[in-house]
């Protein structure tokens, strides 16, 4: 089996981890009789400073192409201070317009041998498995207009930002999240705040007569503030949290420090095209070229491509085996520090992980 993959490692420490990545994939794919061809392309700052555009109409064509896309990490403080539309973070919002992802997947899990490191107590965190389903082409992110004005009234200036949906792009994500709770555990929290917003209400509507079709799925509504602090009160009440744009962007990071580290959290973002996979974390410029990223999330993320995109539920879960064994052996990144028996880089975590998946190839 041949699969294609393109790569586009973006900024800061986006290139050492999807090597890693890589790394281990390029490995699995041998080990299995399988050839996995790559082509990587610039994107966010990286392609800023070459091509004066964080993206180009070629990346996107080749994505488009691909069987999958492994993005790293985009953005870092020396494009911080470029107009919008030239920020690093605009390759991400075209690549997922472009392509049609509106389905992003977060998946929470604490690793027994990590629920010591999470900032909350260890009985709060043990046993957490839920899964956020983001809305990720709609709200506040899309909606026009968008804009700064000059507002000689109040003597300054005057911004807006819109938050639109419209009721089939909340019927699709929330019978995507229906799916995976009925795959799971049949528990599905829709997460607005239809107290106040007219895109919360219409959300809450919507998710009510979808709500009809899977009666076998436990539905609740909670409001986002409160979700926020049930994230930290009692996390492990959640099963799959379903939400807008924004509130999803927001939670889903929150709920990252459950598993004691956002280097933990992968991500895939799925839809009408090619499927797009990415660790949560940013691009880390202050730790680049160390290596000493942690890597797990961006081969958590390959193990959820070969699950979703690739067609390799097999080989998915001998990825995800390896990680929770290398980290049973007490071997950490820097990121993850409590419990380790022993601290590894980038490079050598991957070798480990790949070392342990072979194992069973």
């Amino acid at each position: 089996m041949i699969k294609t993959l393109a790569v586009v490692p973006g900024d800061g420490i986006g290139t050492e981890v999807t090597d890693a990545a890589l790394d281990v994939l390029q490995a699995v794919f041998q080990a299995s009789g399988h050839t996995l061809k790559t082509e990587s392309f610039l994107i966010g700052g990286a392609s800023l400073d070459v091509y004066d555009t964080p993206i180009n109409d070629q990346v996107v064509e080749a994505c488009k192409r691909a069987d999958a896309v492994l993005l790293g990490a985009v953005g870092g403080p020396k494009w911080d201070n470029l107009p919008p539309e030239k920020r690093p973070e605009k390759a991400l919002l075209r690549l997922r317009k472009d392509l049609g992802l509106y389905n992003n997947l977060r998946p929470v899990k604490v690793i027994p041998a990590l629920a010591s490191a999470s900032t909350l107590r260890e009985e709060v965190v043990s046993g957490v498995d839920l899964l956020v389903v983001r809305e990720l082409t709609g709200g506040l992110y899309f909606g026009l207009p968008k804009e700064t004005v000059a507002h000689p009234q109040s003597n300054g200036e005057r911004s807006v930002d819109t938050m639109l949906y419209h009721t089939f792009e909340i019927e699709r994500i929330v019978r995507d999240a229906y799916e995976a709770a009925r795959k799971r555990r049949s528990k599905l929290t829709s997460v607005d705040k239809a107290n106040i917003l007219a895109t919360s209400q219409l959300w809450r509507k919507t998710v009510d007569r979808i709500s009809k079709e899977y009666p076998d799925v436990v539905t609740e509504h909670m409001l986002v503030d409160n979700c926020a602090m049930q994230l930290v009160r009692n996390p492990k009440q959640f099963d799959v949290i379903v939400t807008e744009n924004m509130f999803g962007d927001i939670l889903s990071d929150e709920a990252a420090m459950l598993t004691g580290s956002i280097g933990m959290l992968p991500s895939a973002s799925l839809g009408t095209g090619t499927a797009l996979y990415e660790p949560v974390h940013g691009s880390a410029p202050d730790i680049a070229g160390k290596n000493i990223a942690n890597p797990l999330a961006t081969i958590a993320s390959v193990a959820m491509m070969l699950r979703f995109s690739l067609d390799m539920p097999t080989l998915a879960d001998v990825l995800e085996n390896a990680i929770q064994k290398v980290l049973d052996d007490g071997y950490r990144c820097a990121d993850l520090t409590q419990g380790a028996l022993e601290i590894v880089g980038t490079r050598e975590m991957a070798d480990l992980i790949k070392g342990e998946a072979l194992k069973h190839l």
